[in-house]
């Protein structure tokens, strides 16, 4: 067991667990972040999606020891008052069926328009390709990211 602080949201945290504990288990068992949901454990999904510095990673696959010296920002610590503009863009053409992917699929966004904020529909694709819909709202999902970088000039 060891002690390890994170940086999360913004808020310096400290989590008791084993360093090779994955980074997902300790945003949602230790620190209550359900945001990030469990959907592989092996980073294919994309369902646990958060942002590590400004890059869109996987936390089930990372350890909690490699990610003490990271600012990490779950969909939590996104936006306070959920007006963020992927956020905004997500809500208002009602992207989300079921829902369990939309987190990961959010800050997936935000990472690529952060880095371009103009993308093309293949870019899109690309930046969303390891990112699984199970209820197929890809489309919806595509034109919310249009609407996203619109929202956000």
């Amino acid at each position: 067991m060891g002690r390890y602080r994170l940086h999360v949201n913004g808020r310096r945290e400290t989590v008791d667990v084993p360093g090779d504990t994955p980074l997902l288990w300790a945003l949602r068992e230790e620190l209550g972040l359900t945001g990030p949901r469990y959907g592989c454990g092996i980073g294919a999904c994309g369902a646990c999606t958060s942002l590590i510095g400004r890059q869109a990673e996987r936390p089930c696959v990372r350890t909690v020891a490699d990610s003490t010296r990271e600012r990490i920002t779950t969909i939590e610590g996104l936006s306070a008052d959920g007006d963020h503009p992927v956020q905004r863009a997500w809500l208002e053409l009602d992207v989300a069926q079921c829902g369990y992917c939309q987190p990961g699929q959010i800050m997936t966004v935000v990472a690529l328009l952060a880095a371009n904020p103009d993308p093309t529909d293949a870019e899109i694709d690309e930046a969303l390709r390891d990112n699984v819909c199970r209820c197929g709202t890809y489309q919806r999902i595509r034109a919310a990211v249009r609407r996203a970088a619109e929202l956000a000039r």
